[in-house]
């Protein structure tokens, strides 16, 4: 009991600083950082285009819905008032007003209308105001009222007798106040009192509207007055009070009849028409500043705000309204539901509520403290699924029925609605109503594992998917207490934020793929094109869909919201993708939660609130694309604007050109995406951008189209703005270069022909010439080719000829070793007492036949026929050589051994050894050199 009293005690701290729970329209914020001009904006202004401008501390600054442009005031001096009356833009400024035009190149020029008339304006005047009737132009200062006649140019200058506060257009009356509190009209050219400052107690007119009874007067500090007749009746409203305190600077009405009132230091009030307060939008709710210089309502009913720092939009006719949670009390929201009237909010921090469509404070349901995750409503009953468990909620207080583990979903058991499913951190379990009480009846056992997303498929059947696990088919039970068997899917794959959920009497799994169907026949999964399509083009961030009560399918991409619907004709699932950008709501990823709280209605819940959106209202306008600006320019040179109507015809070397163009709309949640196609250049049209200005470079000369259009979500825009421009040929390339080419050509082609023709002649008799010296060659070629011959037929005698040396040489060696075998047999015979005197005579003959001198002188002359030189060589090469030196040499030269030698020489072949080796020290070979190699290469 206690800790319920914690509770509710937290809870009423919470409700006391919580504050008012109010949903604000969008607002767009515009620093002096992002349009780079002066701080302050002091009037404003929008023409045909849906441009719009703001007199500004520097200037006219010009805003198109895509970029911003600051034109200096004419002597640099702060612009005080800005007025847009057909194709004019006029401003006045310090001593000085006229107006602006826009010339061909799309940019605005300025025309004084004070050159001729500036001894009539007074010293140090500034002009604040400008007033448009019929063909007149009213200037206003501090001092005089100019009136400009257009047609005739001419001015009339009204002056009063004290100084000018302010001054009114309404209906088909000027009026204007004095600094002594008395409101005048202005009428046949002069001041006619309307109301003394008696009247108006003392009072400073903000504006004056016409009433169908009068004139409704709105006032500095004491709010509105109706004038009736000559009398003021007091015209209360709910921000009376608070507008006293705050001073009010600005007002206007707006198309709706409702008012916008701007103060010094509380921002901005919007009124109903009645008076009461739809809106105060201060700095902390999302303004750039708290004091109020102008407001302006545009053609799309966007109340534009000039502050004393800065410039904001407020997208009053949005049908989306947020509330952004500031305090960081609410927290994020991860689910909503309205019921029993109120609105409930499920978050981080608790369960909240407060009454549907009120603007009261959100009370914190005691005892919900912490992590909420669903909320779900069955007989009557809400339900919470909390980290804590499951909770009961009644009448802002709850219930634990649940607490063994945080609880993800809840779902009816088909077959009997008295039992609840609820996915938990650990597995599944069943609540049933007992006594008109629910309470938690058991877990179904044999799968633990986390729950967040599950289907029943009755009547025994239960799907879950697990982000980290995959996807799984159950078989429970009939009475829902244990699993029977477990079947985990292969495919389709587990994925990160992957979501189940049921549609149309089907179980369809998400993820990063598509999106798939169950087959309730085979069991398996296939995809379902149709639903996919919301994830092509890397569009997938999560699987989290949400079914509503009107038969919509909800899902979150990449980009976009989108959701599926039923074609009432043939029963197809139609894609509708809502102009707001999911990543401007920044939702929770993977927890993205939208949830309907009336026919039309929706909530969105973000990280820090939640935004509520009519999605009947959101039907985008028709929108047009224009081209605002095209520039040229050379390579590395700064471009020049051209102009925007005619075609372009641009030089050979000006082929850098520059394009911007803008959809002039100011939704917060809208944006635009451009597209575009230079035909001559490219074939195909450009990806989809949010860039709204595109460079090409260095393009070549011919003739070009340019193309660009525009889409907002899925709305392509009423038009396609084009531009045709020719980049010409350089000097050249041109025709009359291309004659004089061609002349030119004709007369080099004669005398180019004239010297090949020339030429050839010379080549031809050259080549005569070079024919008859190559004959020449050839025959002396082919007597070198018989010369060789005869030379190698002489090489091939000498070698036959030393063939033959060799040849007797070994002849004489035989005979001689032949005789000396006889003579020794012979001597062996003589020796004996019979031999005869005969046989010595013999031997007598056999040794005059191998004598040394006779082999030796017929050995040389057969060798110095083969190798002519070869002694005389030696000799002159090594003259210490003796003739036997010398024998050896030719010997070694015909390759013979030692041993074939020493016979040749009558000595031992060990003798030999000793003649090669004093020979070798007489030619003082080195050790490395070879005897016979060295003879060899003589």
């Amino acid at each position: 009991m206690g800790r319920r009293k914690y509770w509710v005690f937290a809870g009423l701290i919470l409700g006391m600083f919580f504050g008012f729970s109010q949903e604000y329209p969008p607002i767009i914020k515009f620093t002096n950082a992002t349009y780079n001009a002066g701080n302050q904006n002091w009037m404003i202004a929008q023409d045909a285009h849906h441009f719009i401008y703001f007199a500004n501390n520097e200037g006219l600054l010009e805003y198109n819905g895509s970029t911003w442009r600051l034109y200096k005031s004419p002597n640099e001096s702060i612009l005080r008032s800005v007025k847009v009356i057909g194709k004019r833009i006029y401003t006045g400024c310090y001593m000085d007003f006229g107006y602006w035009t826009r010339n061909t190149n799309g940019n605005l020029t300025y025309t004084s209308l004070t050159t001729k008339m500036k001894s009539k304006i007074l010293d140090d005047e500034q002009f604040w105001n400008i007033i448009s009737y019929d063909q007149w132009v009213v200037f206003q200062s501090l001092d005089q009222l100019y009136i400009y006649d257009t047609q005739r140019e001419t001015f009339q200058i009204l002056k009063p007798d004290a100084k000018i506060l302010k001054s009114f257009l309404t209906g088909n009356t000027i009026y204007y106040q004095t600094s002594d509190f008395n409101l005048y009209e202005i009428a046949q050219g002069k001041g006619k009192l309307i109301a003394s400052a008696a009247t108006l107690a003392n009072n400073k007119i903000v504006n004056i509207y016409a009433q169908n009874t009068g004139l409704l007067v709105h006032t500095q500090f004491n709010g509105f007055y109706n004038l009736l007749g000559n009398t003021f009746v007091k015209f209360n409203t709910e921000a009376d009070k608070e507008i006293a305190n705050s001073s009010i600077y600005s007002s206007q009405q707006l198309k709706d009849g409702s008012f916008a009132v701007g103060t010094i230091s509380n921002g901005v009030y919007i009124l109903s028409p009645q008076g009461s307060v739809r809106f105060n939008l201060t700095q902390s709710k999302g303004l750039c500043n708290n004091t109020v210089l102008s407001l302006f309502e545009d053609m799309s009913n966007n109340l534009w705000v000039g502050l004393d720092n800065g410039i904001n939009c407020i997208n009053l006719n949005s049908p989306v309204r947020s509330y952004i949670d500031e305090t960081g009390t609410l927290g994020t929201v991860y689910s909503a539901i309205v019921f029993n009237g109120n609105l409930y909010l499920g978050t981080n921090q608790g369960l909240f509520f407060k009454p549907q469509n009120s603007n009261s404070r959100y009370q914190f349901v005691s005892g919900t403290k912490g992590q909420v995750w669903s909320l779900f409503v069955h007989d009557n009953t809400l339900f919470c699924g909390h980290d804590s468990g499951t909770f009961t909620i009644q009448e802002g207080t709850s219930k634990l029925i649940f607490s063994q583990s945080g609880t993800w979903k809840f779902a009816v058991v088909p077959f009997d609605k008295n039992k609840l499913l609820q996915g938990n951190y650990y597995g599944i379990s069943v609540l049933e109503k007992v006594n008109n009480q629910w309470q938690f009846k058991n877990r179904i056992q044999n799968f633990n594992y986390s729950a967040r997303f599950f289907e029943f498929n009755a009547p025994k059947e239960i799907y879950v998917s697990h982000e980290y696990k995959g996807l799984f088919r159950l078989q429970v039970d009939p009475t829902l207490t244990k699993t029977l068997d477990i079947f985990t899917y292969s495919n389709p794959t587990k994925s990160k934020n992957a979501g189940l959920f049921r549609y149309n009497n089907g179980i369809y799994y998400a993820y990063k793929n598509g999106i798939f169907r169950l087959n309730t026949q085979t069991k398996a999964f296939t995809k379902d094109l149709v639903l996919s399509e919301a994830f092509q083009n890397k569009e997938y961030t999560s699987g989290k869909i949400t079914v509503d009560a009107a038969g919509k399918l909800w899902l979150f991409s990449k980009n976009y919201i989108n959701y599926f619907s039923s074609n009432k004709i043939n029963a197809q699932l139609k894609r509708t993708i809502l102009p707001i950008p999911s990543r401007l709501i920044n939702p929770m990823l993977g927890f993205e939660n939208i949830s309907q709280i009336s026919s039309n209605e929706y909530l969105l819940g973000t990280t820090d609130g939640y935004y509520i959106f009519d999605n009947n209202a959101l039907r985008l306008k028709s929108h047009k694309i224009a081209l605002t600006d095209v520039s040229v320019g050379k390579q590395n040179q700064a471009s020049i604007d051209v102009p925007l109507q005619a075609e372009g015809d641009f030089s050979h070397d000006d082929n850098n050109v520059s394009f911007n163009f803008t959809v002039p709309q100011y939704n917060k949640y809208i944006f635009t995406e451009y597209q575009y196609l230079l035909e001559g250049f490219q074939d195909d049209w450009s990806e989809w951008t949010t860039k709204s200005a595109i460079n090409f470079r260095n393009l070549p000369p011919g003739d070009y189209v340019f193309k660009v259009r525009a889409r907002i979500t899925n709305s392509l825009s009423e038009n396609t703005a084009i531009y045709r421009f020719t980049i010409a040929k350089p000097w050249y390339a041109t025709n009359l270069a291309l004659f004089f080419y061609l002349i030119a050509g004709i007369f080099l082609f004669r005398y180019i022909n004239k010297q090949y023709r020339n030429y050839y002649m010379r080549q031809r008799e050259k080549l005569i010439e070079e024919n008859n010296r190559l004959l020449e060659i050839k025959e002396l070629e082919n007597e070198q080719q018989l010369m060789k011959l005869r030379n190698e037929q002489l090489a091939q005698d000498v070698d036959a000829k030393s063939k033959e040396l060799a040849v007797s040489t070994m002849s004489l060696l035989k005979k001689d070793e032949l005789l000396a075998l006889i003579k020794e047999d012979l001597k062996k015979t003589t020796d004996e007492p019979n031999s005869s005197r005969s046989i010595k005579s013999l031997i007598s003959t056999i040794n005059r036949n191998i004598g040394e001198e006779n082999t030796w002188k017929v050995f040389k002359e057969a060798f110095d026929t083969a190798d002519k030189d070869f002694l005389k060589k030696v000799k002159e090469a090594h003259p210490s050589l003796t003739p036997n030196d010398l024998r050896l040499c030719a010997y070694l030269r015909l390759n013979l051994s030692s041993k074939e030698i020493a016979p040749l020489l009558n000595i031992s072949v060990r003798s030999i050894e000793i003649k090669r080796y004093r020979l070798r020290k007489k030619m003082n070979l080195p050790h490395e050199k070879g005897l016979v190699e060295y003879i060899l290469s003589i």
